[in-house]
C-alpha cells in the first residue's frame, strides 16, 4: 500500500515547533512519510498561530494556499490544527469549509486517527527534532495563569500546567541521545514551573537536574515572567556553568499606567529592582526582552518613558510588537485608538534606539575570544552562536573560512574582529 505523504507546516512560536515535533513522531510511528514540500505531499497539516493579527493573517493565507493546491488536484487532504483552530474553529468551518478537518492545540490523537492511525501512548514524550540536531526546545509547561489584559493565550492554551520533572529529564536524555547539546527552555510562563504539581515554583531545581544530563552543554531560559521571578533561579544561572548567562524576560512596558492596565502584576520600580538584582549577581548576563507599543493607554508620555527606560537599562536584545486588539481579552473594551501608522512609528523609533545600543555592545566584544557553536553554513561562511545568542531570534556570529574545517553542532573558540548592529564577525582561534 502506498504511504500517505504528509507535509507538516508549523507557524508561530517555538511552542508550536515542539507540538509539531511530537505530532511528527506519532505520524512516523504509524508509517506515514513526512515530506518537506507540497510538491511531494498527498496531504498538508498546518499547525497555526492565533496570537496577534499578523500571525492570524499568515495562518489564514497558508490555509488558503493549501486549499488552492487541493482544488488543483495536487494534494488530497488539508488538516488545520493549533491555536487559530482552537480559538476560531466554528468560524473557520463556516468560512473555509474546504478544509477536511480542524483540530485544536495538542490534539495528537485526533489528528492521527483522522489519518487512519492510532496514538502510540508509549511514544507520547518522543519527538522528531526539526531544529538543527545540536539544539532543541524543551517545553516545560503549557498554558498560563497570568491575567494580562492584552493576551489571548489562556483562551487558546488554558491555565498553567507543568510537565512532571521526571518526564522532562527522560525527554532531555532522549534528546541528548540524538545529539542535542543545547536545551532551550520554553513555556508560556517558565518561572511558574512546578507550582501546580509541586506546590512551589521549582524551576531552579529543574535547571540543575537538566544540567546533569550527559551530553547537554548549554541550557537557555526563555519566556520568564518578571512579576514572580524566583531568586533561586538567579543563583542557578550565576552558579551553574551549563546554564547560559542569558535570560529572556518579556516586560511589555515600563510605565506604571500601562503596566497597571495591562495587568502585569508588577510596577516600574519593582521591574528596575529585579533587573538591578540580576545584573549585580550576574554581571555578564545577557538580557533579552519584548515590548508592546501602541497599547490603548500608551500616550506619547508613556512611550517616551519606555524609550528612556531602554536607554537606561541598555538591554542586549529587544523584540517589539505593535498592539493587536484581541476579542474576549480584558483590553478589548479599551478599543484600539492608535492607527497602524502611529504604532509602526513607535516600533521603528524603539528599534532604532535598540540598534544603537546593540551596536555599542557589539563593539565592546571586538578583540575578545568567545566559545561558539556552529549552526549552519552559508556560502563559504560558518554561522554560529555564543551563549549570548538564542537560536532564531537573536543575531549571528559569522565566521570566515580558514584552514580548519568546522563541523556543524561542534563548539569552538573564536576571535571577534568586527561587527554590525546585530551580528558579529569572527575568525577561528
Amino acid at each position: 500500500m502506498k504511504k500517505n505523504k504528509i507535509e507538516l507546516i508549523t507557524l508561530g512560536c517555538s511552542k508550536n515547533i515542539v507540538d509539531s515535533e511530537r505530532l511528527m513522531s506519532q505520524l512516523k510511528a504509524n508509517n506515514y512519510e513526512l515530506v518537506d514540500s507540497s510538491d511531494e505531499a498527498d496531504s498538508i497539516v498546518i499547525n497555526t498561530c492565533g496570537f496577534i493579527d499578523a500571525a492570524k493573517e499568515e495562518s489564514i493565507n497558508t490555509i488558503l494556499q493549501a486549499i488552492e493546491l487541493k482544488k488543483q488536484g495536487k494534494i488530497k487532504k488539508v488538516v488545520v490544527a493549533g491555536c487559530l483552530s482552537e480559538r476560531y474553529k466554528d468560524d473557520l468551518i463556516k468560512e473555509i469549509p474546504e478544509v477536511d478537518s480542524y483540530f485544536g492545540t495538542e490534539d495528537y490523537e485526533g489528528i492521527v486517527k483522522d489519518f487512519g492511525g492510532n496514538l502510540k501512548y508509549e511514544l507520547l514524550g518522543e519527538r522528531v527534532v526539526s531544529t538543527p540536531k545540536h539544539y532543541a526546545y524543551l517545553k516545560i509547561s503549557e498554558g498560563c495563569d497570568n491575567p494580562c489584559s492584552f493576551c489571548a493565550i489562556p483562551i487558546m492554551r488554558g491555565l498553567h500546567k507543568s510537565k512532571p520533572m521526571d518526564e522532562l529529564i527522560v525527554e532531555a536524555s532522549s534528546l541528548a541521545g540524538k545529539g542535542v547539546k543545547e536545551l532551550v527552555i520554553i513555556g508560556q510562563d517558565t518561572t511558574d514551573y512546578g507550582k501546580d504539581i509541586y506546590g512551589k515554583r521549582n524551576l531552579a531545581e529543574l535547571l540543575n537536574k537538566l544540567s546533569e544530563v550527559d551530553g547537554i552543554e548549554w541550557i537557555r531560559l526563555l519566556y520568564a515572567y518578571p512579576s514572580h521571578f524566583p531568586d533561586d533561579v538567579i543563583e542557578t544561572i550565576a552558579e551553574n556553568p551549563k546554564v547560559c548567562k542569558y535570560i529572556d524576560m518579556p516586560l511589555q512596558h515600563i510605565s506604571d499606567n500601562v503596566l497597571k492596565s495591562m495587568r502585569r502584576g508588577i510596577t516600574s520600580r519593582r521591574t528596575r529592582e529585579l533587573l538591578m538584582k540580576i545584573k549585580k549577581r550576574i554581571p555578564n548576563i545577557v538580557l533579552r526582552t519584548t515590548f508592546i507599543v501602541g497599547y490603548p493607554n500608551e500616550t506619547e508620555k508613556e512611550f517616551s518613558e519606555l524609550l528612556d527606560f531602554v536607554n537606561e537599562i541598555e538591554f542586549d536584545r529587544i523584540g517589539a510588537f505593535t498592539y493587536s486588539i484581541e476579542e474576549k481579552t480584558p483590553a478589548f473594551i479599551l478599543n484600539d485608538p492608535w492607527d497602524d501608522e502611529e504604532k509602526e512609528r513607535r516600533k521603528l523609533k524603539l528599534m532604532e534606539l535598540q540598534s544603537e545600543i546593540s551596536k555599542k555592545k557589539n563593539l565592546e566584544l571586538i578583540g575578545r575570544k568567545i566559545k561558539v557553536v556552529i549552526d549552519d553554513i552559508e556560502g563559504e561562511n560558518y554561522i554560529a552562536r555564543s551563549e549570548r545568542e538564542a537560536p532564531e531570534v537573536d543575531g549571528e556570529i559569522i565566521i570566515k573560512p580558514g584552514k580548519k574545517l568546522l563541523k556543524l553542532g561542534n563548539f569552538y573558540d573564536v576571535d571577534i574582529y568586527d561587527c554590525n548592529e546585530y551580528d558579529l564577525f569572527a575568525k577561528i582561534s
